[in-house]
Order: structure tokens, then C-alpha cells, then sequence
């Protein structure tokens, strides 16, 4: 039976368009060639961030920032971070005010995930982290991946995940069509899960049937005998993920103020003065490359490779956390109280 007939909702939607634009060609190229060299799948596990939804967007969702924390708790304090300080510096309207601070009391006392303050609907999201795996070597970045030459170790990284639309039915190349039908049916089977885990994730299969790919990012691994580290945190470019794997080496502590009468720092925090040399050498040959995705230095393996993410989505739009979504700690008072006048009260 067809259970939609004439058209599908968009969360059921894949829409493949072909362009005649030279760039869209080669990219188009290089996801073949990179799925027929790296064919399998390697599951991390989920991510949490924020979706917002305005009035006049259905069924449209923005993420709100970067979608990179491991806790749904994590993504709800920053929530109420986020409300709070709109209704303290950005609004001087006390219905405004009142209904922001409202929001903000609930994710203070409840492990909500969706909230709607001002109209806006803001909900926590999930979306499972993956690599694509080959030959025993996890993808690294792609010739088309977007990227930059600077080794400008503080320059600011921009952001490819805040603003982008969660749209199922928006138009995708062939390449991105054909992965998202192979994720459609993506669930945690192995052993490793735990009963409720991969319980939970079959489930959402017919509860989040559609699926999108968010902006790919970047990380620095440490390849062990049978396994990988994570080394470092996301990254919107490769070039990011290899400055950041140059600061690793060649800052491995913060700088410290020269203080006065400054203790002095416990053996163990001191760094080994030889095996820092060896560390920028190798860093100062690694940046010497162009574009170089792996390091070796004192028997280590560091790789440069691909983190992508895949969100279900369902007819309401993109996949809250599932009750198997575990959390360290629970919700909170993080700021002071503050009433419809904007008043703040310290120390209640």
C-alpha cells in the first residue's frame, strides 16, 4: 500500500539535481572515487547541538552552532546560556524578556530538549559521527574538500555547520544522494552497544526514517596497533585540523604568567626539553608540505581524516536525544536570576 500518496513529505525526500558547473563535476568524481576506495562505514557515536525554528521556516530547521558536544546536557546548558543572555542584551521588551526567562527555568530544572521562547522553537539535536574506512585506513581529506594554505596558528576558524539549514528535500548531488540511501538504514549492531543502544537506534529507523549529511569536518587521529585516538577536536577545513595538530606539538602546555614568587610547576608538568625538540622538528618538516594529512614522529602516527555526520530526521523535523543518551550530570541554575525588567538578583 502506498502509504503516501502523490508526493512525499520532505523528511521521506531526496532530491538529486545534476548541474553543468565544471567544479560540481570534479567533486561529483571525487565522492565516487573516494566511496569505491574507502567502501565501509566506522561509527563514532552521537554529537549534540541545537536546532532553531522561526516562524514561517517550517519544515525547515537552522543549526544554531557547531554541534560538537557529546552530551545532550552539554547542548541544553548551552541553551540556556544562549537564552539568557538574549533576554539580559538584546531585547528591552518585557513580554520578550518574560517568555526567554521562562525557557530558561525550565532548562534549569528539567532535561528538556525542546523549548519555544519568543516564538522560536529551539530543540536539541543528535546526529551519529562516522568515518568512512578502507583498506585499514580511515578517509582522509578529499582533494575538493574546501581548504586554505595558512599555518597561521591563531588565525580564527570559521564555522561551516552554524546557520546550516536542515532541509531533507533540498536538492544534493548524485554522490550525496546515493550516501544518504545507504544511511537509511545505519544502526549501532555491534556487540560493543549496549541492549538499549542499539535498541534505541533501530527504533528511530521507523520513528527518524530520512536522513541528511551535515557539513563534513576534520580531526587529527592517532593511529594505534588495532585502533584510533581522537587527538583533537572538530575542524571546519583539513588545513585547521593540521594547525591544530602543529599546536599540539609544539604547545603542549598553556603559557603561564610570570608571576612573582610563581611555585614552581610539579615535575610532571614540565616538559622534557629533548622531546620538544623532536616534536617541532617535526612539526616545522610537516608544515614545510603542502597539504600533508599524516606525521610520524617518535614511533606515533598522526593522520589528518574526514569526520562526517549523519542526523534522522522524522516528520517533525530533525532527531532529539534518545533515552539512551546518557548524561555525566543533569540541569542547573548556571546564571543569576534576572526578572522581566532585566534586574539581575546576585548571589540568590
Amino acid at each position: 500500500m502506498d502509504d503516501h500518496p502523490g508526493k512525499s513529505p520532505d523528511h521521506l525526500t531526496i532530491n538529486v539535481t545534476h548541474r553543468d558547473d565544471p567544479v560540481f563535476e570534479v567533486t561529483e568524481a571525487d565522492a565516487f572515487a573516494s566511496a569505491r576506495k574507502y567502501p565501509n562505514i566506522v561509527v563514532r557515536g552521537p554529537l549534540f547541538g541545537i536546532a532553531t525554528q522561526r516562524r514561517g521556516e517550517r519544515p525547515r530547521w537552522r543549526l544554531m552552532g557547531e554541534l560538537d558536544t557529546g552530551f545532550p546536557q552539554m547542548a541544553r546548558d548551552e541553551l540556556n546560556s544562549h537564552l539568557w543572555f538574549k533576554a539580559k542584551d538584546e531585547t528591552e521588551d518585557r513580554a520578550e524578556r518574560r517568555s526567554l526567562l521562562a525557557a530558561v527555568a525550565r532548562l534549569e530544572t528539567e532535561p528538556v530538549n525542546e523549548v519555544t521562547a519568543d516564538g522560536v522553537r529551539y530543540r536539541i539535536v543528535r546526529a551519529d559521527e562516522f568515518a568512512r574506512i578502507g583498506g585499514g585506513r580511515l578517509e582522509p581529506p578529499r582533494a575538493t574538500d574546501p581548504d586554505d594554505d595558512s599555518w597561521d596558528l591563531d588565525a580564527p576558524e570559521s564555522s561551516r555547520t552554524k546557520d546550516f539549514v536542515v532541509d531533507h528535500a533540498a536538492a544534493v548531488g548524485l554522490a550525496e544522494g546515493i550516501d544518504r540511501a545507504g544511511l537509511l538504514q545505519l544502526s549501532y549492531t555491534a556487540d560493543r552497544f549496549p541492549y538499549d543502544v542499539r535498541a534505541d537506534s533501530q527504533r528511530a529507523l521507523t520513528t527518524h526514517p530520512g536522513v541528511v549529511l551535515l557539513p563534513t569536518t576534520f580531526r587529527v587521529v592517532e593511529r594505534k596497533e588495532l585502533s584510533w585516538s581522537m587527538v583533537t577536536g572538530q575542524h571546519s577545513t583539513p588545513q585547521a585540523a593540521r594547525r591544530a595538530l602543529v599546536d599540539h606539538l609544539t604547545r603542549p602546555m598553556p603559557q603561564l604568567p610570570d608571576l612573582p614568587d610563581m611555585p614552581e610547576l610539579p615535575a610532571w608538568m614540565k616538559v622534557d626539553e629533548k622531546e620538544q625538540a623532536i616534536h617541532d622538528r617535526a612539526a616545522k618538516k610537516f608544515m614545510a608540505r603542502r597539504r600533508p594529512n599524516e606525521l610520524l614522529v617518535r614511533g606515533r602516527r598522526f593522520e589528518v581524516v574526514r569526520a562526517e555526520r549523519v542526523m534522522r530526521i522524522g516528520p517533525d523535523g530533525p532527531e532529539r536525544p534518545r533515552p539512551s543518551d546518557t548524561d555525566d550530570y543533569g540541569p542547573s541554575q548556571i546564571h543569576p536570576l534576572m526578572d522581566e525588567e532585566g534586574n539581575i538578583t546576585y548571589g540568590a
